[in-house]
């Protein structure tokens, strides 16, 4: 019998270590000596500033292997005078660990490393287990999981599955995970104009206009009405920025931008050309010059119900008594990266009160997650 690992005490060990992005702060070293001396072959996948570690238990190219995903880095503290321990104390009180990373998502890696450990030690599977940990998920996410899977590529490493231990459940541990994700892009607007003084209008020709007639009729669309697995689309207004302090002077430029979730009847593509259509109508009705620039950070993807998310649900239920929601709502996640390689779902614990000051994850669903992902190991292998 394997000696156990503790997944509270490890993501108590995780918290401590300051890896705000892109800063590894020992995080994946810590989590890499643990690894090694499990029997897992670790190898780093760092690219640019960014730490990334891959660990693989079994043999390369095996004939069945499970995939684990996640991230060690985090969010910054905001205002550290705010909280009300410190933000990197991992200070264990009210049957809560508190601190940066604490919900997101240093408790999911830690159970899902300390369930592979024990796992493997004490029932040896016919395949491999493979852990990927990404020091860039909540930055520009350029150089984190896509640099572990051209790794893997180059390697020839391989996962038949993969399930990204981020947290998915809103309120109650085991009432969600995430078979999909929206879809997000973001676009930037410059409307140029002419300047001139307020009291003759007719002299200038105002950006504002067209910007307020171009963000309204963009807030007012209807994307679609949702789709099978999917809410419908948004789009959110979320800065209009002029910077004209002077109350006699119509502007020469206004800038503003928005942000779009959207659900499988959408890409980044086919929205880009939308924009540039409405952007287009304004730009004649009002004779101003409109620039845009567009970055897709993610298409939407789903993984259908079936094995996978079955193996998932089945293990939920078997803990935590609930049988989860198949969801696709929220941000976006590394699975969005993942999908390119193999079928990918997401399971976490409470994410209540990820990225928040004083954030804090419930001892005992970190307890909880271990169970249930060394639960989805073991039914997994013997299938």
């Amino acid at each position: 019998m394997a000696s156990q690992v503790d997944a509270a005490e490890l993501t108590k060990s995780l918290i401590q270590c300051a890896s705000v992005t892109p800063d590894e702060g020992g995080a994946l070293t810590l989590l890499e000596t643990l690894l090694s001396e499990a029997g897992f072959e670790c190898t780093r996948a760092d690219r640019g500033e960014v730490s990334n570690l891959f660990a693989r238990w079994g043999a390369r190219g095996a004939n069945k292997s499970f995939g684990f995903n996640g991230h060690t880095d985090v969010v910054p503290v905001g205002d550290e005078a705010a909280w009300s321990v410190p933000p990197f104390g991992a200070v264990e009180k009210d049957g809560m660990i508190w601190g940066r990373g604490a919900t997101d998502m240093k408790s999911g890696v830690a159970a899902f490393a300390a369930a592979a450990i024990e796992f493997v030690q004490d029932t040896p599977p016919d395949g491999a287990v493979i852990l990927t940990i990404t020091g860039d998920e909540e930055g520009d996410a350029i150089d984190g999981t896509t640099a572990l899977l051209e790794h893997m590529q180059k390697a020839g490493e391989r996962m038949d599955v993969c399930l990204v231990g981020e947290p998915t459940c809103p309120n109650e541990m085991g009432e969600m995970m995430k078979i999909g994700r929206r879809g997000s892009m973001t676009a930037w607007f410059t409307v140029t104009g002419v300047q001139g003084h307020s009291a003759y209008p007719h002299r200038a020709n105002n950006p504002l206009s067209a910007m307020v007639r171009l963000m309204d009729g963009l807030a007012s669309a209807e994307l679609d009405q949702g789709t099978e697995h999917f809410d419908a689309s948004t789009l959110a207004v979320v800065t209009i920025d002029t910077g004209n302090g002077a109350t006699n002077v119509i502007p020469a430029q206004s800038r503003a931008c928005v942000n779009i979730r959207f659900n499988d009847s959408h890409t980044g593509a086919s929205l880009t050309a939308w924009l540039e259509g409405e952007a287009a109508k304004v730009r004649d009705a009002f004779g101003v010059g409109i620039d845009m620039k567009v970055k897709i950070s993610g298409e939407s993807f789903i993984t259908p119900p079936g094995e996978l998310s079955a193996l998932v649900a089945k293990s939920v239920e078997a803990i935590t008594g609930r049988i989860p929601e198949m969801s696709t709502t929220g941000g976006t996640s590394d699975a969005r990266f993942m999908k390119e390689h193999c079928p990918v779902v997401e399971f976490g614990l409470v994410g209540k009160t990820m990225h928040q000051v004083d954030e804090r994850v419930e001892t005992a669903q970190i307890h909880e997650l271990k169970a249930i992902y060394k639960r989805i190991l073991s039914d997994y292998f013997a299938g």
